[in-house]
This record gives C-alpha cells, structure tokens and sequence, in this order.
C-alpha cells in the first residue's frame, strides 16, 4: 500500500516536473527581442527600463556595447517579429535611426523590413520607464489637436482643433463627434498662442504637425512663433513680443506623430531636443519623426495616409511599416541600384538635390528632370528611404476610431494544408478609391495597394500558381497592386506556405 502511495507520488511529481519544463519553453517564446546598450544594462536605473520592456513582451534581451548593428547576428538567430531597441539619449543621432532602417531589412536575402522596430528612450531614465508604462494598455484616439488642415474633415475625432498651414492665421475647432466645424481666424502675432491655448485645452491623445522645425524648435506655420525645449519640458517663445512660457501638461499619456517636419525626430546625441521634450514633459508615449531635413515626404505622409485610411485595421506601428514596404517595393522597381545605396544628405538644399539628380541620372541612362513628376518621385523616395524615427513600443496598439460608413469591405484569412488563403468581402457600399487612400495627400503619396498585415508571421510565403494578382507578398504583409474590386463582391488570394 505505501509502496503504490509512493509510487503515485513520483509519477505526480515527474509529471507535475515534466510539464513544467515544456510550459518553460512555451513562456520562453517570444515574437519579440529587446536588444539594450551596455551602458543601459550597467546602469541601474536604465536597466531597470529594459528588463521592464522585456518582462511586458516575455522577451530575451540582448546587448551591445557601441551600436545596435553588434546585435545583428543575434536578431537573426531569434528571428523576432517586434524589436525594441532601449539606449540612452546621448546615443541616439540621425545615422543611429538610419542603420535600424537598413538592419530590419537584413535578416533575409529579400528587399523587406523583417519585424516592427521601435525606440525606448527618453530625456532620463525615469521619462523611459513612462514610455513603457504608458504603452502598455491599448490606447483609442478620441481627441487630437494638428497644424496642418488634411484632417480637417475631423471625422476620426470626438473633438478636435487646428491651426491651419495653408491659410495664415486660420484656426478650426470641432466639439463632439458628430458636431459641424468651426473656423475662425486670428492675428499672425497669436498664431502661437492659439495653437498652445487649444492644445492646453483639449487635451489631445493624438498631435500631427508639419512645418519648419530643426531638433531644437517646432515653427508654427509661417514660422509665427516656436515651441522649444528646456529640461526636458516644451516651452512657447513669442517672436513678436520675447514672451517664454512652459506649456501647461496634464500627464496624459499621447501620440505625436510630425509627419512633415524637419529633424524634430533627431535626438542630435542629447537630451535637450525636442524629440527628448515631447517625450517626457508632453508624455508622447509614441513619436515619429524625421531625422534629417524633409522635401518628398513619402515616409512621414505615406505613414499618415495608410493609418488614416485604414482606421480600424492597423496600428501606428503597422501603418508606419506597411507604408515602407510599400515605399521599398516601388523604390526598387524604379532605382534597384540605388536601394541599399546611402543618400548624401547636404546642408544646402539645391546641392544635395543637385547631387542626388547626378547620381540618379547615372542610374537611369538619362538626365534626370526635376521637373518631372516621376523623376521628383524617385529621387524622394531615395531621400526619405530611412530617415524616418519610431519611438515606442512598435507592439503598443494605437488605433484610430472606426469610420462605420467607411467600413465598406471586409478581410479574413485562414491557413491550411500549406496555404493561407485571404479573403476580401466588398459590400454595396464599397469604394476602390476610398480603399487607395482617397487622394489623401496625393502630391506625396500615390494611390495605396490593397495591403493587410499578417495576423501571424508566415513560413515561406509566395503567391500561388496561376493567381493573377500583382501582388508583394512577404512573411509579415500583402500588398496588391491590381486590386480592381467591385460591391458585393468576394475574392480569394492564395498563398503557398513551406510546411
């Protein structure tokens, strides 16, 4: 009897030992990789933001001691789906954001990002824990406040105010989701005063600008006056009247996204930027931005209008990468001799655009025309190819609200057998050109594909024999680039897996 009693025992405590183990690997499983400078890891505080962010996603951290590209081989090994890259201000420049471009696109042999990465930093270390914490939950956007006028329809918004960068002086607001808008105008002395009264009163999720800005200061439109940082906090200076005034913060957790703006996405190696500032004093949990000076503006706007017209399918992070490989494809179609070529970003406008059109022109065989559209475009999209920063956790789900009237096709996928077969179902409502992005900032941005991104990475994706798409299909994304669908319709789009 005790025999047989002891005997249970053992085979409970192996078995209880045995499942253990397996379920040790399953926590260890992750999709994402955190990857941290020593100078992180070797500092208390700092590490603690690391181990944080890896705690959150069940993630395996691996270091480097001057940048991130050490890590390379071990990115490849882990084969990750998200990447956040934690450092310290001081490390971080526009060469640094740039090589995370070119590192994503290493992993394999073909031309597309490998996984969503992001940047955890901050003005210190406790401003980089707040970017952690913030990120944790998923955040909707109600409320925005911008300094352009392409959202000015507003429909995305429960309440939302501008001032406006086609019009000086024009300024608009909207109370409640359904309410009508309302313009007004101002003097060009209180452009900056406007702007800083709205975004203190409404309390913004969600801030989008574009205009002059450089890593020390965000111009209004028509330069009308600067937001600038100081100690990690935002501050207004009326260039009228000499008047400074820190901006008035609640601590509400935001997104910042300067889709236009010149270098306000570089950190410049220091804590006193503006990138720094936004992050910290004004809680941007999340903040994109350029790290060079901007004149296409194909990756900043391309990332708006896929996430603006796809408000209830992507998250930033995933409009943001949609919108580059989309960008690459058409990039390498045109200039593939150029796709892994450096740009040579000058100080003077006209001499670095004279210097691109040189080498583009060797490129193509023929001069190359400033003038033309094409050639305009092609010379952008080498510009912008990486220069565009993404602070945060490239996991966090920031979303738009949903357009039901615009919710006019639907997307399903299932995976079978060796094949993952999409299917689109287009309702009586449904737009082709609603689905290209509507024109939305049409003079930066061409019509968009049909895309969707994965719900799972795939094993070896390509499209199936005898499909007729023109399609990019790789192990994270779809892209069609002959999507001629029609209302009430349905369509399959086959895709070959390795088993």
């Amino acid at each position: 009897m005790k025999r047989n009693i002891l005997y249970t025992i053992v085979c409970m405590l192996f078995g209880l030992v045995m499942y253990f183990v397996a379920t040790a690997g399953d926590r260890t499983k992750s999709d994402y990789l955190v990857i941290a400078s020593e100078g992180v890891m070797q500092d208390a505080e700092w590490a603690e933001v690391a181990n944080a962010i890896a705690t959150k996603h069940n993630a395996d951290i691996v270091t480097f001691t001057t940048e991130p590209r050490e890590a390379l081989t071990q990115i490849i090994e882990a084969y990750p789906r998200y990447v956040a890259i934690v450092d310290k201000p001081e490390n971080i420049g526009s060469e640094y954001v740039m090589d995370l471009h070119r590192m994503c696109r290493e992993m394999d042999s073909d031309i597309y990002g490998d996984y969503l990465w992001g940047i955890i930093t901050g003005y210190n270390a406790e401003a980089a824990m707040k970017m952690v914490n913030n990120s944790t939950e998923p955040l909707v956007i109600k409320d925005a406040v911008a300094t352009i006028m392409e959202l000015n329809s507003a429909k995305w918004f429960d309440n939302y105010a501008w001032v406006d960068d086609h019009t000086r002086g024009l300024w608009g607001y909207k109370n409640g989701r359904d309410a009508e808008i309302v313009t007004s105008m101002v003097e060009k002395e209180q452009v900056l005063d406007k702007f800083c009264e709205l975004y203190e009163a409404y309390d913004p999720d969600l801030i989008v600008t574009a205009a002059h800005a450089t890593q020390k200061n965000l111009e209004m439109p028509y330069s009308l006056g600067n937001l600038k940082p100081r100690d990690g906090k935002l501050y207004s200076e009326n260039i009228f009247t000499g008047e400074e005034r820190f901006i008035n913060e609640s601590g509400k957790r935001r997104v910042y996204t300067a889709v236009g703006n010149c270098l306000i996405g570089d950190m410049n190696n220091t804590a006193e930027s503006m990138a720094a500032a936004w992050m910290n004093g004004s809680n941007a949990a999340t903040m994109i931005g350029y790290v060079v000076t901007t004149w296409h503006g194909r990756s900043g706007w391309g990332a708006l209008k896929y996430w603006v017209t796809n408000p209830h399918r992507y998250t930033l992070a995933e409009a943001v990468y949609l919108n580059q490989q989309d960008f690459l494809h058409q990039h390498n179609a045109w200039t593939p001799g150029l796709l892994n070529e450096p740009y040579n970003y000058c100080d003077g406008f006209w001499e670095e655009l004279t210097t691109a059109a040189e080498r583009l022109s060797q490129e193509l065989g023929r001069e190359v025309d400033i003038d033309s559209a094409q050639d305009w475009d092609m010379m952008g999209f080498w510009h912008d190819r990486d220069v565009l920063a993404y602070y945060g956790d490239p996991k966090w789900s920031i979303m738009l609200q949903s357009i039901d009237s615009e919710r006019d096709y639907e997307i399903t996928s299932t995976i079978s057998k060796g094949k993952c077969i999409v299917t689109i179902t287009t309702n009586a409502n449904f737009s082709l050109e609603r689905m290209q992005g509507d024109k939305f900032k049409q003079e930066h941005v061409l019509d968009l594909p049909f895309s969707y991104f994965f719900p799972e990475r795939l094993k070896s994706p390509c499209l199936a024999e005898g499909q007729g798409w023109e399609a990019v299909v790789d192990e994270n994304f779809l892209l069609v680039y002959n999507p001629n669908f029609e209302p009430n319709s349905t369509y399959e789009i086959v895709i070959d897996l390795e088993e």
